[in-house]
């Protein structure tokens, strides 16, 4: 495991992968900038959590089981392994969007190994599509190969998303381990945050977007939960703020997620002012 891991970490360096990463990576957030409800559909932004590791166990569940049954199976179960390779292959093309979505964001490493992992994975389904077709004309023996290889691939596309995702924290919520004051801790004196000012502020170890707006003070955790970008650099806007890094957009109020990519809901703090001092704590 330890030699799988120092693999990874290589394709994490190898500076050589931006050459295409870079332009591809801007063209897939280029088309998805102008199709902001798709980019919400593939985030997970309506799911509560990214919809990316959802699909995968659609082709993995489906691909695997067919290699089981061609190795085991039988004559009798042939019918139901070919089910599973196209179940496999038709699964595969909306999780490998929602992964090429989620990968569109990232950066250095992490988009060189994503890089690894979307090769990995292409090369499964154009192996398991061919042994589809292998099948289709009768070549089973070709088709069982092709189905195997393909496992080979997938297993190896599995291994570097399960990098990107546990090593890497590629979309993971960036707020999940913050130390949230659950008392009231003053942050900021009141004449110091104006009228539409937003302003972020430390309370214990956490760091807080404020904004003034119409009287009543909004509280937001300031790290944005999709990447970690400041959000008291975004724009703030009906009620909304914007992340500057990806677009993310939270409703102050609450802290539901507006617009992905972000699908997990910002954490949001009660306001109060006390002696002159804005205070705040946790909501729970």
């Amino acid at each position: 495991m330890a030699v799988l891991h120092q693999l990874a970490k290589r394709l994490e360096h190898m500076t050589a992968l931006d050459a295409a990463a870079e332009p591809l990576s801007r063209a897939v957030r280029g088309f998805l900038a102008r199709r902001q409800p798709l980019r919400d559909l593939l985030s997970g932004t309506n799911l509560g959590h990214p919809l990316h590791p959802v699909l995968t166990d659609v082709p993995i569940g489906a691909w695997s089981m067919s290699a089981l049954l061609d190795l085991a199976g039988g004559r009798r179960s042939r019918r139901a392994a070919d089910l599973l390779v196209v179940t496999g292959v038709l699964s595969a093309l909306p999780t490998a969007a929602a992964g090429w979505n989620d990968w569109s964001d990232t950066k250095g490493g992490a988009r060189r190994v994503g890089v690894a992992h979307a090769a990995a994975n292409s090369a499964a389904l154009v192996l398991y599509t061919a042994s589809l077709a292998a099948r289709c004309a009768g070549r089973r023996g070709r088709g069982r190969v092709l189905g195997l290889a393909g496992l080979g691939a997938l297993m190896a596309g599995g291994y570097l998303g399960g990098h990107l995702t546990f090593v890497d924290v590629v979309n993971a919520n960036r707020t999940a381990f913050e130390q949230r004051p659950g008392e009231w801790t003053p942050v900021l004196a009141e004449s110091e945050l104006g009228e539409g000012a937003q302003r972020a502020v430390r309370a214990g170890d956490a760091v807080v977007l404020l904004h003034r707006s119409g009287g009543a003070i909004h509280a937001l955790a300031n790290t944005c939960s999709h990447l970690g970008g400041p959000l008291d650099q975004g724009k703030i806007s009906g009620g909304c703020v914007t992340c500057p890094w990806h677009g993310s957009t939270f409703s102050l109020a609450d802290g539901t997620v507006v617009h992905g990519p972000a699908s997990s809901p910002q954490p949001v703090y009660e306001t109060r002012v006390r002696d002159g001092h804005i205070e705040v704590r946790a909501r729970d």
